[in-house]
């Protein structure tokens, strides 16, 4: 009886070394080159205690990963943000000693981090971008043509105080410039320049590689996913703008893709894909955290 339990008990052990590594496994986000994480428009490190990328530094850190949180202006031109973003990496490759960075952008970090990635590919391991403006949103372009000046002038004062509350007051604002980046005619315009992993179709991939470049994206498609969220309305308000196309509130599942597209259809809405507001997202979808975390092991898989 003895005997034919310890067969038993071999033959589970066995069964589960067997099977793949579980996302909570020591290592699994431990990828060769450090993780940076881009926030997007009118975006943060953090304020006070809350998080842009809420729990999901300390979950990625937590499986072995070097992670690094920038902090660029909240609102401004790409090209912009994308110069402030070159620098920090310049500062987190000498501070850690690597050679090269995965960036994963969210939403106008999406293109951020691509513009690192185009004038330096020489620094950058991977791009990933998170609900990516990569070719435009149409709410961008309702904001342009409607009271511009208005629209600009109050974006401009929020973002200038998310600046002073996260500690990073002496980044530009320029909300106007950052509209221009964001729509339709502008990223037109920067991807003409910085054309790399940007499908040449209008709902296809890009290209998986570039040079040394890997180029990945993810989104969700559900504006509305949880009753206690405050900006769930916002975001279901928003999205009227894209005339019945799938999107996440902000952006179109079609404008997110970049090189290969993980996914498109998440039952998460923008502010869902990166854990906000502090993490009430929608409870019948895998967290964001876990698609963070498996990205990392993505990365890893690779050699990255």
């Amino acid at each position: 009886m003895k005997n034919r339990f310890m067969k038993c008990l071999a033959i589970v052990l066995i069964a589960f070394t067997a099977l793949p590594a579980a996302s909570w496994a020591t290592g699994y986000t431990q990828t060769k080159y450090p993780i940076v994480l881009v926030h997007g428009l009118f975006g943060f490190d953090s304020l006070g205690p809350v998080e842009y990328f809420y729990g999901i530094p300390s979950a990625l850190s937590s499986g072995g990963a070097k992670v690094y949180v920038t902090s660029v202006s909240a609102a401004n031109s790409t090209e912009v943000r994308g110069e402030q973003l070159l620098t920090q990496v310049k500062q987190i490759l000498a501070a850690s000693g690597a050679t090269k960075v995965n960036l994963i952008g969210h939403s106008h970090g999406g293109p951020t981090a691509r513009y690192v990635a185009s004038v330096r590919p020489d620094l950058v391991a991977s791009v990933s971008s998170v609900g990516g403006v990569n070719k435009g949103s149409k709410v961008a372009d309702v904001l342009i043509g409607a009271i511009p000046n208005v629209s600009s002038t109050i974006a401009n004062a929020v973002a200038g105080l998310i600046s002073f509350l996260s500690g990073s007051s002496g980044l530009p604002q320029n909300a106007q410039a950052a509209f221009a980046s964001l729509s339709t005619a502008g990223t037109l315009a920067f991807n003409s320049r910085h054309p790399e992993g940007v499908p040449s179709s209008a709902c296809g991939e890009g290209a998986y590689q570039v040079g040394n470049v890997y180029y990945f994206s993810w989104s969700g498609a559900q504006p509305y996913t949880n009753l206690f969220d405050p900006s769930d309305p916002v975001l279901a308000l928003t999205s009227l703008a894209f005339d019945g196309a799938k999107n996440d509130g902000l952006v179109s599942s079609c404008s997110s893709h970049l090189g290969r597209v993980i996914r498109d259809d998440y039952a998460l809405n923008h502010v869902d894909e990166i854990n906000q507001l502090v993490g009430i997202v929608n409870l019948f979808e895998t967290s964001p955290v876990t698609l963070f975390r498996q990205q990392a092991n993505r990365l890893q898989g690779l050699g990255l």
